[in-house]
């Protein structure tokens, strides 16, 4: 049986601050798969601003917070909804919070749950790690495990 019209929707969930989306795009590209990317708002002041600017600033930074917090979870709830696969990369130089609800989120509904984080942090996300269907170190793993799924065809 053909996956070849099936185009893959995978959302890249997790920190900021490297190009590991970068990585993984251009090896999906370079692969030639058919996979459709998404990811969330990844520009930070955005994130933490969107509801003070569209709404109007709350009373007090637990508000402005809150409010942010639920007006990105409109995008981040549908795009994981719509994932076949659900990639989540922990930094080391940030605690992503974020990233960890979003895993469970994804686990909850029973999507297909990549992992990717340095050796250093697998005690610290042990349970994340645990209700992943994968856990690579490098952008490089996340793209042949995608390969794989996606052909079936092992590169070695």
């Amino acid at each position: 049986m053909s996956q070849q019209n099936t185009v893959w929707k995978i959302y890249l969930s997790g920190e900021i601050h490297s190009n590991w989306r970068g990585e993984i795009e251009a090896g999906i590209e370079e692969a030639g798969l058919s996979v459709e990317l998404f990811a969330p708002i990844t520009v930070h002041e955005d994130s933490d601003d969107c509801a003070a600017v569209i709404l109007g600033e709350p009373e007090s930074p637990f508000w402005r917070d809150h409010m942010a917090a639920k007006v990105n979870a409109m995008r981040t709830r549908k795009l994981i909804s719509d994932a076949d696969i659900v990639v989540v990369r922990f930094g080391d130089k940030y605690r992503q919070w974020n990233a960890a609800f979003d895993a469970g989120y994804a686990a909850a509904l029973g999507k297909s749950v990549i992992v990717q984080h340095a050796p250093g942090l697998t005690h610290a996300l042990k349970e994340v790690d645990g209700a992943a269907m994968a856990v690579a170190e490098t952008p490089a793993q996340v793209v042949q495990l995608i390969q794989y799924v996606i052909s079936g065809k092992l590169n070695r």
